[in-house]
C-alpha cells in the first residue's frame, strides 16, 4: 500500500476532473497536486506536476491526453486516462475491474489505465458475460439504446441546458460513429458494430442503457450475469421479473453503483437487457477513483 500517494488531476476544472477532486479531497491517504489557475496550461508546470505525482489522472480531450501520455513516457508516474484516446490501445489496461477474471489484478499492476466511457460501461457490463457464455453470439447484429443526463456532454452542453438554450431531450450520433463503439466491440467481444441510438435527457445526471434481444433464454441470461458479478462491490443484478412501470435512469445518482436487469417477455422471445448508473459516477469519476484505489493498493471503495 502506498501511503499518502501524490495524485495530479490534469484537467481538474472540467466536469470529470472536478468530480474526481471532490471524491479525493479530505482523504488522508491521498495528497492532491494542484496548479494555480494561471499555470494550468503551462507546459513546464504540468511537466513538473507529472514528475511529482505517483499517479496522474488525465481529464482532457483525446489529443491533449495523448500529448500528456507522451510527456510521461520517461517518468515513473502511473496514468489513468478518462478520455477516449487509449481505450482500445493494447498497451493500456482497460479500467473496468469487473470485466472478468484477472482484470482487477491487471489494473493493480498497470502503469497505464484507460477509464471506460459511461455508455460503454453499461453495454460491456451487459454483453461481456453473455458473449463469454455463448448466450449472445460474437457475430450478433445488435441494437443499443441509451439516454444520459446532459452532464455527460461536458461544459458546453451543461451551459446550453442550464441557460435554457435547449428546451428538451434529443437523439444524437445518428451517423453511427459514436466514440464509445470501438471499446464496446472490443471488450464486448463483438464482430460487428451495434446500431447505437443515444439520447440526452432534460436532466443533469443518470443513465440507462438497454439492449433488446430476440431470445427466450432470460433465465440463463440472468444466471450468467448473476454468476459473473457475484461478490461485486459496485455491480448488482436485479432479480428476474422485477421490471418497474418506469425504469429510472437517475436511480443511482451520486453513487458508484451499476445495476443490471433482465426485462421483457421471454415467453414471446422478447428480452431487454438494462443497465443503470450515474454517468458522473461509475460512468466517469467514480470509476477513476475506483481504479486509483486499486492501483495504489487501497480499499477499493475508499471515497466512493
Amino acid at each position: 500500500m502506498e501511503m499518502n500517494a501524490k495524485v495530479f488531476i490534469d484537467g481538474e476544472v472540467g466536469t470529470t476532473g472536478l468530480q474526481i477532486r471532490d471524491r479525493l479531497l479530505g482523504r488522508n491517504d491521498i495528497s492532491l497536486i494542484s496548479l494555480p489557475a494561471d499555470r494550468r496550461k503551462d507546459a513546464s508546470a504540468r511537466a513538473d506536476a507529472f514528475a511529482a505525482a505517483d499517479v496522474a489522472i488525465l481529464c482532457l480531450p483525446d489529443d491533449a491526453a495523448r500529448e500528456a501520455a507522451a510527456i510521461c513516457e520517461a517518468l515513473p508516474t502511473r496514468l489513468i486516462d478518462a478520455s477516449t484516446a487509449h481505450r482500445v490501445n493494447p498497451n493500456w489496461v482497460f479500467g473496468f475491474p469487473e470485466l472478468g477474471a484477472g482484470q482487477r489484478a491487471a489494473i493493480a499492476g498497470a502503469k497505464r489505465v484507460s477509464n471506460p466511457g459511461c455508455y460503454s460501461t453499461c453495454a460491456i457490463a451487459l454483453l461481456r458475460p453473455l458473449t463469454d457464455a455463448g448466450l449472445v453470439g460474437t457475430d450478433a447484429d445488435l441494437s443499443i439504446f441509451g439516454i444520459s443526463g446532459y452532464t455527460g456532454g461536458g461544459k458546453a452542453m451543461i451551459a446550453e441546458f442550464e441557460k435554457g438554450e435547449t428546451n428538451g431531450s434529443f437523439v444524437y450520433a445518428t451517423t453511427q460513429h459514436h466514440k464509445h463503439m470501438p471499446e464496446v466491440m472490443h471488450y464486448g467481444n463483438l464482430a460487428h458494430a451495434p446500431i447505437f441510438v443515444p439520447a440526452v435527457g432534460h436532466y443533469a445526471q443518470g443513465m440507462i442503457v438497454q439492449i433488446p434481444l430476440h431470445t427466450s433464454r432470460a433465465v440463463e441470461i440472468q444466471a450468467a450475469l448473476t454468476a459473473h458479478y457475484a461478490g461485486s462491490q459496485f455491480v448488482t443484478v436485479r432479480p428476474l421479473g422485477q421490471a418497474q412501470a418506469r425504469e429510472n435512469p437517475q436511480a443511482l445518482n451520486n453513487s458508484n453503483m451499476l445495476e443490471l436487469s433482465v426485462l421483457g417477455d421471454a415467453a414471446s422471445g422478447r428480452v431487454v437487457l438494462s443497465a443503470v448508473l450515474d454517468n458522473l459516477g461509475k460512468g466517469a469519476s467514480g470509476a477513476a477513483v475506483q481504479n486509483l484505489n486499486i492501483m495504489l493498493g487501497l480499499e477499493e471503495g475508499a471515497g466512493l
